[in-house]
């Protein structure tokens, strides 16, 4: 398992709990202690984690600004991942015009895409998404614009201009923070805006978020949580639910 892997899901086991050992975080990874207390001591050099005696806890503030890389993230919640896109695929008509955004989660949707919904037509900004579509056979359009390396996203003027010229039928999205006070965020402000501009063009649109991606706040905003459904496994917050429809997997 490589560090970056290993720094989110001790951040997300804090996220969740508050505060581990270094005992709960081997048990809860399959790693040594002295792992555990290595990575600590860089989550902690980071800003990314409180240290204390025998393990550590969340920081107090919601603020995020750091985003792995699309291998790590696939590597993250992949199960959840995996059943989310497949609840997903199976809301897609091949009436459809679909866009989808770049993301690990998305991408899991864009694999389990199969019978009727081969025969829509799909627009997406993500790298990987479209050589998977390609293969499937499907329709599949790619905007203009800059590839962000870290996250393997089209980004750019030209793809925000493009996308507001489309009409979608249905928009799948992916996310880095959702918060009760700020709604949907991400920590590009490019791919915020495309965000944003993809869920305006389209008649309907879900957030796929695993159970990580609650009461976090990055840097750009793209909408109030009303503004678009959500689909994940695991929902610890019921307030979420006054402000937005929200579907949860049964991870079995």
């Amino acid at each position: 398992m490589i560090a970056e892997t290993r720094y989110q899901m001790i951040l997300d086991i804090l996220n969740r709990q508050k505060s581990a050992t270094v005992q709960q975080f081997a048990e809860a990874l399959g790693i040594s202690e002295s792992t555990v207390r290595r990575d600590l001591v860089a989550l902690g050099e980071q800003g990314r984690l409180n240290r204390v005696h025998g393990g550590a806890t969340v920081l107090e503030q919601q603020f995020y600004s750091h985003e792995p890389d699309m291998m790590t993230k696939e590597g993250i919640f992949t199960r959840e991942k995996q059943l989310i896109g497949q609840y997903a695929a199976s809301l897609i008509r091949q009436e459809d015009f679909v866009y989808i955004d770049a993301g690990s989660t998305t991408l899991q949707l864009v694999n389990a895409i199969s019978g009727e919904a081969l025969n829509a037509t799909y627009v997406t900004n993500g790298l990987a998404h479209t050589r998977a579509l390609a293969r499937k056979g499907c329709t599949v359009y790619v905007p203009a614009g800059r590839i962000k390396q870290r996250t393997e996203a089209i980004v750019g003027a030209a793809v925000l201009t493009s996308l507001h010229r489309y009409n979608f039928t249905k928009a799948f999205m992916g996310v880095n923070g959702i918060s009760l006070d700020r709604g949907f965020t991400t920590p590009g402000i490019e791919e915020g805006e495309l965000k944003a501009a993809a869920i305006q063009s389209a008649y309907e649109s879900w957030f796929l978020a695993d159970e990580s991606k609650f009461d976090k706040i990055y840097a750009a905003g793209i909408c109030d949580l009303s503004r678009s459904s959500i689909i994940t496994n695991r929902l610890y917050d019921e307030r979420y639910r006054e402000h937005t429809s929200i579907k949860e997997i049964e991870i079995l």
